[in-house]
């Protein structure tokens, strides 16, 4: 299995000094296999701006934004719901990763994602449809939908007793 924009990745050997700057696109028939994989009905644009730096220790840092435009299936009617997409990423890719604070708690937003440099690449595609995913609501629906359930096995009338149902569990003789 291929995963999603495995192609969009830069060698650490082939970022300069002063950093790398990108902006990529996908369209046309590039967007179907991504929106398959997203569980989108349709992904009309991707665009990725991003910054690739070195830092101390031989890590990397990858920041910028991602902004997709999409159709999802709304969770009432199936009916196409537009979906836009315009979400940052910062994530830092370290050779070793740290150890934890002796005990010292932090709260997970207040720091970058850290993640270990594997096999010398900084994975920008999976961290652009990480952010696109993440990004998506996960119950898109209709602004007009409702959602109506009815029990099939419920008396319709008001009058009927709370234990009805009970006696119809009773052993007959």
């Amino acid at each position: 299995m291929t995963l999603p924009l495995s192609d969009w990745v830069h060698a650490v050997t082939d970022i300069p000094a002063l950093g790398l700057t990108r902006e990529r696109r996908l369209t046309g028939e590039a967007l179907v296999p991504l929106a398959r994989d997203l569980n989108m009905l349709e992904l009309a644009s991707v665009v990725a701006d991003y910054r690739i730096e070195r830092l101390a220790g031989g890590a990397y840092r990858l920041h910028g934004r991602v902004i997709a435009d999409a159709a999802q299936a709304c969770v009432v009617t199936v009916e196409p719901v537009p979906a836009h997409v315009d979400e940052p990423f910062d994530v830092e890719f370290w050779p070793d990763l740290p150890d934890a604070d002796g005990g010292e708690e932090k709260s997970i937003l207040d720091e970058r994602d850290v993640e270990p440099l594997e096999g010398g690449v900084i994975p920008v595609g999976r961290i652009v449809f990480e952010t696109i995913s993440a990004g998506l609501d996960p119950y898109p629906r209709k602004a007009e939908a409702e959602f109506s359930w009815q029990d099939k096995d419920q008396p319709t009338s008001e009058n009927v007793s709370p234990f009805a149902a009970l006696s119809k569990l009773k052993n007959k003789p």
